[in-house]
Parts: C-alpha cells; structure tokens; sequence
C-alpha cells in the first residue's frame, strides 16, 4: 500500500472508530490499523468540535438563546458519534460507583443498562458541556480545542496502560506507534497555541493531561487497567474541564 493509501486507511479507521459517518468512500479498499491511526484521532475530535461550535454561533444568529443553541449543538454531536463517548462514560461510573471487586466492576461495565450512578454522571457531563458552550466567547475554538485534546487524551492511555480485559477495545488497539503517538499528542496542542492565548492554550493542555493521568490511575486501581468505556469518560471529561476554561472569559457581548 502506497504511503497516501496508509493515510487515507487510517482516517478512515479514525473516523469509523469515533463517528457515524460513512467511510467505506475514503478507505479505498485499504487495511485498517486502529494502533497506526491514533494519529487521526484528534483531528477527528477537532473537526467534530468545531462542527459543535459552528452550530452554536449559526444557532444563535437564527435568535435561539445560546444555551438552547449550545443544547442543539451538544445533541448534534451525539448524533454523528453515535453518543460513543457518553456511553462510555455511564458505563464507566456505573461500574466504579455499584461494583464490589474487580470482575464485578468489569461485569457492569459490559451491562447496556443505566443505573444511578451513570445517569448522574452523564446528566451532570451534559449539563457542564452545555453551559460552557453557551459561555465560551468563541464556541467553534473552544470546542474544536477541547474535542481534540480529549481525543489526545485517549490515544495517551492507550499507550501508557495495559487492558483491563482479554477482550474489548482497549485489548483489540495493536501496540501504538510512537510517531503516530507523538502526532496524537501534538495536534492538538499545536491547534490550541495557534488559536488561543498562550496562558488559556497551557491550562487547557494541562488540565487535558491532569484529567487522562486521574482517570487512568483511577481505571487502574478499580479494574487493574484499561477499557473502552474508561477512553470514552476520558474524552467526555476533559471536553467538560477544557471547555469550562474557555468559558472563563464569560459570554460575547
């Protein structure tokens, strides 16, 4: 396979592993390589997160309040990832919060129903998503900087920790390259000096790595490593802390 036919076969694995949408088009016939197209995990978060902010701004413009457009804007991108991250999230809580050892945990991890401690957890991660859109000056900036990072995030722990099961996504994701690791990592870091102020773009990198580095260690003492639904609650929870940074500076005048 030539080197553009590896690119385009890795965004097609990024996009078919985070989104919805469509990529038989892309693919071209090409092998998969989940562990190679780390790489394309935060333009893929990027993309979605200035789609979700585009909304909002073009919402708001229409007349809606921007909390009902910022609402609208959430829901959007539950729709084109299929709530994939959300998911994981309640599943993640539910798990840690109602389970007694480690095979428990693990067991209502892989249960599709709700409890308490997952609706919580996802009403409240809605809930601050929501907000902080509506308050963030810049709504596609801030989204797009906080959809990367936590897509960053995610491909940082699938380096750094082993899986919690034989089975699964974590244990599916083939040893990570370190050049497709270092350009996960970069993006979006990249993205976020070149768009925000050099203060706002640190405390957002940081609160990124302090977020993937308590959970991580958190999946690890519950279940002994690494699941899908903890990548999931990954992404989902640092999108709430980088874009509530954003939303600091309080809404456009």
């Amino acid at each position: 396979m030539s080197w553009l036919g590896r690119r385009r076969a890795d965004l097609a694995a990024g996009i078919g592993l985070l989104t919805r949408l469509p990529v038989g088009w892309l693919s071209a016939g090409g092998a998969f390589d989940l562990g190679r197209s780390v790489w394309t995990w935060p333009l893929v978060g990027m993309a979605l997160g200035a789609t979700g902010g585009l909304a909002v701004d073009g919402l708001a413009a229409m007349g809606l309040a921007r909390s009902l457009a910022a609402a609208w804007a959430v829901a959007l991108l539950m729709l084109l990832t299929g709530g994939l991250h959300e998911d994981g999230l309640a599943d993640m809580a539910d798990g840690f919060g109602g389970g007694r050892d480690r095979a428990r945990k693990l067991a209502i991890m892989r249960d599709s129903r709700i409890g308490s401690y997952g609706a919580m957890a996802l009403g409240m991660a809605l809930l601050i998503r929501v907000i902080a859109a509506a308050a963030a000056p810049h709504p596609a900036v801030a989204m797009a900087i906080a959809g990367g990072l936590g897509r960053a995030a995610m491909g940082g722990l699938c380096r750094a920790m082993k899986p919690a099961r034989t089975d699964g996504l974590a244990a599916a994701l083939p040893r990570i390259p370190r050049p497709a690791l270092a350009a996960c990592l970069l993006a979006p870091v990249a993205a976020a000096l070149l768009l925000l102020p050099a203060g706002r773009a640190l405390q957002a990198c940081v609160a990124a790595a302090v977020v993937a580095a308590l959970l991580g260690r958190l999946a690890q003492r519950q279940v002994g490593g690494l699941t899908g639904d903890v990548l999931g609650a990954t992404a989902v929870c640092v999108d709430c802390c980088v874009l509530s940074l954003a939303g600091i500076a309080g809404p456009p005048g």
